[in-house]
């Protein structure tokens, strides 16, 4: 199988002589340990815990780290690291007019053009990632992004813009915990405190699951999930009859109880948690799941 452009993505470098303390200072993950040719997933959160950004962090062969994130927010993320860089010896740089993001899994070779291959440790079985020459990657033809949403949703993979709201849900609601992409012991970053509270005190009900349609193509993201006529939540994107869907848990566990299905456009679906989380229905919250 080859590997899937994806067009959707772009490149951060941060660069410099404080970049290892500047984004640990800031981000959820920690990146002090992280290995070459390693990608992992890190937020950048609001003062109140929401995920603002989040990204694949990878080992730059040359130094610092190079962010594989969304596109169309990287603009945004760019101009909230540097006000968050004040004095820091830290250069920030926009790579995406050069340099794309492709994706392969199962057998998929590497494209032509790349330029770093790293693993993508969201989730076992989700692949590798490449960074390579834009112009290389448009000619190499490869698969569209499509296929790779398809093999992501059906592994529990959310990403932002699509499955959830940049701004509004916390990094326990899209797994982020469950993805590597938290960390609990090593210091302050921003939004740590809400964050930290949230998974000790055991209150995030709310989380992304599978959701699976058995009579047809999933119903479009934003549909409402609802069980006895009360909401339990949304859908996010969908690849055929599967989708991923953030719903409350506790809600899902009542409406199991009272024997009541959850209905999407009126449709009924299972929902299911991905594979990689470290918990089970009814539990609503886990423990740190393994850091890549």
């Amino acid at each position: 199988m080859p590997s899937a452009f994806l067009a959707d993505r772009g490149v951060i470098r941060i660069s410099g002589t404080d970049v290892l303390d500047f984004l640990q200072n800031i981000l959820t993950c920690r990146l002090d340990d992280l290995k070459p040719n390693v990608g992992r997933l890190g937020g950048l959160l609001s003062p109140q815990g929401k995920i603002l950004f989040d990204g694949l962090f990878v080992p730059a062969p040359e130094g610092g780290f190079l962010v594989d994130t969304a596109q169309a927010f990287l603009p945004d993320f760019l101009k909230r690291l540097t006000f968050y860089k004040l004095r820091s010896k830290v250069t920030l740089e926009d790579l995406s007019a050069t340099l794309a993001v492709a994706a392969g899994w199962d057998d998929a070779q590497e494209p032509k053009g790349t330029l770093l291959a790293y693993d993508d440790t969201r989730a076992p079985g989700l692949g590798r990632r490449f960074i390579g020459e834009r112009a290389a990657f448009a000619k190499a033809g490869l698969l569209d992004a499509a296929a790779f949403d398809a093999h992501r949703i059906a592994l529990g993979v959310p990403e932002g813009g699509k499955d959830f709201s940049y701004g509004d849900a916390f990094p326990h609601e899209t797994m982020m915990d469950q993805m590597g992409g938290v960390v609990f012991d090593k210091g302050c970053y921003i939004g740590q405190e809400v964050v930290s509270r949230m998974h000790h005190r055991g209150t995030a009900r709310t989380r992304i699951v599978v959701a699976s349609f058995a009579d047809g193509e999933a119903p479009a993201a934003g549909t409402a999930v609802e069980a006895g006529g009360k909401l339990v939540g949304q859908l996010g994107s969908h690849a055929g009859p599967t989708a991923l869907a953030m719903l409350r848990l506790d809600r899902v566990v009542d409406a199991q109880a009272a024997g009541l299905p959850l209905l999407a456009d009126g449709r009924p679906l299972t929902a299911a948690l991905p594979g990689y989380a470290s918990f089970s229905f009814p539990a609503t919250v886990a423990t740190e799941s393994p850091t890549p």
